[in-house]
């Protein structure tokens, strides 16, 4: 019998006994701490933070395991997917809310027109232990610059997105989480144009590959598509528009 068995096996024999006398329970730990240590899978509390590793992934965590989705909460019953995600690997300075407006300046958003904010406000729950949250960021492409142009934005549409970061105490990883898309012009609402959860992102990330510079300052970013964060197709989607389930994971650099 090899030895790791030979242990597991003495565990469980001594195991009845342990309430009856001192001896035998620290018998039966030493042989327990035995075994974790020859086997670091065989204790119950490390094999539930393996599993959690599993779903921990470089530069952000998944929502999903603390009870978050990478749908906003648009209305009680439908959101819009959060199909980018900007990792914690990326430079410091974007990991600040002024850096990370700084930093989408450079990919050609901007805040609402004049400041002034029109339409609901969606809430994410990012799985961080806050539970929903109100969208930190809320950002419009500008057409001629960034303090008027998005004012055209909302009269003829364009592409825009929404923010979250990921920084409670149960999954602080720093990264922002992003829903972007296109819409119509003022005269439909703003209703988002077909295929535009994934025209949104796909220009977001367009930019930001490319290489952007605000200020002075020059940036570009690395992309990893992940699959399987988001179910393809329409399910709790907003507007009933559907999406193709993709979510890009950016790192972004300073050049």
């Amino acid at each position: 019998m090899a030895p790791s068995s030979f242990l597991v096996l003495l565990c469980f024999l001594l195991l009845p006994f342990t309430v009856a006398t001192p001896l035998f329970e620290t018998v039966a730990q030493l042989a327990w701490k035995l075994q974790c240590a020859l086997d670091p899978d065989f204790d119950l509390g490390k094999n539930n933070t393996v599993q959690h590793n599993e779903t921990e992934h470089v530069g952000w965590y998944d929502p999903r395991v603390q009870g978050g989705r990478f749908i906003d909460y648009t209305t009680k019953k439908h959101g819009e997917p959060l199909n980018i995600i900007v990792s914690n690997l990326s430079d410091p300075f974007i990991l600040s809310e002024a850096g990370f407006r700084h930093y989408v300046k450079s990919l050609g958003y901007s805040e609402e027109c004049l400041g002034l904010h029109w339409g609901n406000v969606h809430e994410a729950d990012l799985g961080d232990g806050r539970g929903k949250q109100e969208e930190e960021i809320l950002a419009r492409q500008f057409y001629w610059g960034p303090i008027f142009g998005t004012c055209w934005e909302s009269l003829a549409g364009g592409h825009h997105f929404r923010a979250w970061q990921q920084t409670g105490d149960n999954a602080s990883s720093q990264a922002w989480f992003v829903g972007a898309s296109k819409e119509y012009d003022s005269s439909k609402n703003h209703m988002i144009v077909p295929d535009g959860w994934n025209i949104g992102r796909d220009w977001f990330v367009s930019q930001a590959i490319q290489g952007s510079q605000w200020k002075g300052i020059w940036w570009a970013a690395d992309v990893e598509w992940r699959e399987g964060l988001l179910e393809p197709g329409n399910k709790g989607i907003n507007h009933n528009i559907t999406q193709d389930g993709k979510v890009a994971i950016l790192t972004v650099n300073r050049l």
